[in-house]
């Protein structure tokens, strides 16, 4: 945790936000275990963008403490570690890997692709970049959960089917799991996004918007906590 402390002071902006993040998360997972020593636990590592790292909300109600506690309320104690940064890409989340990685995990969860979306970014992009990060997971014998994005129809039925099929190609190339689509827990029957669950700005979930979304990946995460070996 020391060297993670260092690392603020010398990372670039995005890096160290996302260390930060996983130094509070190490902290809070000596209360959300139960008593339980963190160390003793096995830690997943939440990769991701806004919608990991919690943007707009209050700590407690982000994406990974409400995992968290989720996952301790099901009898499976684990320490999920914020490696979330908001407005990250592909490209940034796999830049910042091996930096997330550098205090361990035994597993990852895999939560990016957004903001890639948002930008209208090629998706052959996006696939390279989500391809590195699992090959990285590979080398280190880490079990993933990708979680699955949609595009939305604006950029053209062709940019649609190409993004859309990365998730479900990658995680059959790799042999990792693959989670549901994140915002169908709050979609609407026409395929948007009911605003009853939804941040003002409309791209973020809120508070009941996230815990719907933790109890629909919860039961994945608990499938990657079996794939873990220690």
């Amino acid at each position: 945790m020391k060297s993670a402390l260092r690392s603020c002071l010398t990372l670039p902006y995005g890096a160290a936000r996302a260390v930060r993040n996983i130094v509070y998360t190490m902290i809070l997972g000596f209360s959300v275990a139960g008593g339980a020593m963190a160390a003793d636990l096995p830690k997943v590592l939440a990769l991701g963008d806004s919608l990991t790292a919690g943007y707009g909300l209050p700590p407690e109600d982000g994406f990974v403490p409400r995992l968290s506690g989720w996952l301790a309320a099901q009898g499976a104690q684990a320490v999920v570690v914020n490696a979330g940064v908001s407005g990250d890409t592909t490209a940034g989340g796999a830049a910042r890997l091996e930096w997330s990685l550098s205090e361990g995990a035994d597993a990852m969860i895999v939560n990016l692709g957004g903001n890639d979306m948002l930008r209208g970014l090629p998706p052959a992009e996006a696939r390279a970049n989500l391809t590195k990060i699992l090959e990285v997971a590979k080398a280190k014998g880490l079990p993933v959960l990708l979680v699955r994005l949609l595009a939305p129809g604006n950029y053209g039925p062709d940019y649609k089917a190409e993004f859309d099929a990365i998730y479900p190609d990658l995680a059959a190339q790799f042999g990792v799991l693959l989670s549901p689509v994140y915002f169908a827990p709050i979609a609407t029957a026409d395929g948007g996004l009911d605003p009853a669950f939804m941040q003002a700005d409309g791209i973020h979930p809120n508070r009941e918007g996230v815990a719907r979304i933790v109890e629909a990946l919860g039961p994945e995460v608990i499938a990657l906590l079996a794939q873990i070996k220690r």
